[in-house]
Parts: C-alpha cells; structure tokens; sequence
C-alpha cells in the first residue's frame, strides 16, 4: 500500500465526518491511516524537509479543499463537521472526490482562481502530480538542489588538490570540527604520511584528533586506498579518520571500513556536495522564501 493522494483522501474524509458529529485533525488521520491500512512507516514517513508527516500533509490539504469547496466547516478552533452541502454530496454517492469535482462549487473556483493568479505555477504542479502544495514546492527544491549539487560537484574536480584539502577542512570547520579555521588550517600537511592529508580537533577543546584523506578523484576509491589510510591511522595510532572524494568508493572499500576497528568515515562526492549545501560552504544564499501559516492563538476570543 502506497500512500493515498491528497485527492484520494477527500471522499473518505468527508464519509468520516457524515456522523454529524465535530472532529479534530488528528482523529480524521488516525481514522483514515486505519482505512487505507497504512503501515507505521508510511504513517511516519516526512516530506523532504522532514517537518511534517506526508500523509498528515494530505490529510490537512483535502480538509482545506473540502471546507473551501462547503462540504465541511470548521466548528470551533481544530475542530471541523459536515454541512448541508457536504451531506448532499454523500447523498448523491459520487465516486471520487477531486479537484475537478469540487470544481463545480462557485467558492472554490473563486479560492482556486486567488491561487492561479498568485501562484499558477506550484498550482499546476501540484495538480498534475496529486501533490499538496508543500509537496510540489518541496520537489521544486529538490530539484534546484541535485542541480546545485551536481555542479558543486563538478566544479570542485576542477579545483587543485591543495585547494580540495583545504575546501575539506573548511567544511569540518563549518561543521564544529577542529575549533578555529586557522587552527584547522596549521594542521594540513603536518603529519609527515603518504596516507594522511591533514589532521583536525574532534571539538575546539582538542580531546580527540580526526585525521583526514582528501581524494580529488575521477575514478573509484577501491578498498586498497582505504586500507591504505587504515594503515597510516594505525601508525598514528589514531582511532578515527574521514575519507573524503569528489568520486565514489566501491563496495569493497565500503565493506572494509566497516569491518575494521578503527572507525573510518567514507563521504563520497554526491554526500560531500550535500553537506557543503548544507553548511553553506562554497555557496552563497541567492532568495530566501518563507513559507508562513495561520497563528490561530491570534484569533482566539478570550
């Protein structure tokens, strides 16, 4: 079972409510996960931005649509019923409930029409695809972010490798590793061993060292190579190490690294790319949107 559409959700949704009774959110998610027997997984599973449950996120958009079209009201702050219009609805027993259905609703082409006008866009796309309209922005991000990352990417193969040395210690720096950027930077190129590229403080007390391989590489970064820096941690007699390449590294070298005592991260260039967005290295910030919602404690009479 894969997780219903928000379109999907409106006619159960809106059979949920034909008890004449007032329900919250939550007790219409509840409900309608039973009906459509999704697994805990499902349940949980969060949209890209990991801020919300997607089935959560589907639910609260077919009320949104169901309550713009009429067929359901809100009652009293998070609770929400059926009226007139919707019981006629479920009289009529319609198949599907949808966009195009609801369509038919003069308050919801006029709810529909603010939104082309605003945001025609994100609109199409969500209908296209039967997302929600924080799926359909959460996939355009998506998006905009492999391109940005496949161009990091790309564009750090270019660099020297002295400079993807120093990119990597920047990024652990960014990350809280090694305390300050000059601190990390005396580091680089000290230890004297073919297998090492750099050492850096675990936090900016220094009660550990990480040392560090940087790997500016087309090709795959095979177990040999690994095993390699394994050797030269052992020599240090050091307990942890961060393997990092622009290229990939193959099964092998991933099952070693596993295998071995000392503990050994292995980032390969897609994962580096991704944490350099994330960390704001080698990026620069272009439009900033915020996406706001109702602040119901505003509106509440007291």
């Amino acid at each position: 079972m894969t997780i219903p559409d928000y379109q999907s959700v409106m006619l159960p949704l809106l059979k949920f409510v034909a008890d004449d009774r007032e329900h919250s959110l939550r007790e219409a998610i509840d409900s309608l996960a039973a009906e459509f027997s999704l697994t805990e997984a499902e349940r949980t599973e969060m949209l890209p931005s990991g801020q919300q449950a997607i089935f959560n996120n589907r639910v609260g958009w077919a009320r949104t649509y169901l309550k713009k079209a009429g067929l359901i009201e809100s009652t009293r702050r998070g609770f929400f019923s059926i009226t007139d219009r919707g019981r006629k609805v479920l009289f009529d027993a319609p198949a599907r409930i949808d966009v195009s259905f609801l369509e038919q609703f003069e308050e919801f082409i006029q709810f529909r029409g603010i939104r082309r006008d605003k945001s025609h866009l994100a609109e199409v796309g969500a209908d296209a695809a039967d997302e929600t309209p924080e799926e359909s922005l959460e996939s355009a991000y998506q998006k905009l972010r492999e391109g940005l990352a496949s161009e990091i990417l790309q564009t750090t193969k270019k660099c020297s490798p002295a400079f993807f040395e120093q990119l990597v210690v920047d990024l652990l720096v960014k990350m809280g590793y090694g305390g300050s950027r000059r601190e990390a930077g005396q580091a680089l190129g000290k230890s004297g061993d073919g297998g090492i590229d750099g050492i850096i403080k675990e936090d900016k007390l220094g009660l550990d060292i990480i040392y560090i391989q940087a790997k500016r590489w087309d090709g795959t970064v095979g177990r040999p190579e690994v095993q390699k820096f394994a050797g030269a941690l052992q020599g240090q007699r050091a307990r942890k190490g961060i393997f990092m390449t622009t290229s990939a590294f193959t099964k092998e070298a991933t099952d070693y690294a596993a295998f071995i005592d000392s503990k050994i991260i292995l980032i390969d260039g897609v994962r580096l790319s991704e944490l350099m967005i994330d960390h704001g290295v080698g990026v620069t910030t272009q439009t900033v949107y915020e996406i706001k919602k109702i602040d119901s404690d505003y509106f509440t009479e007291g």
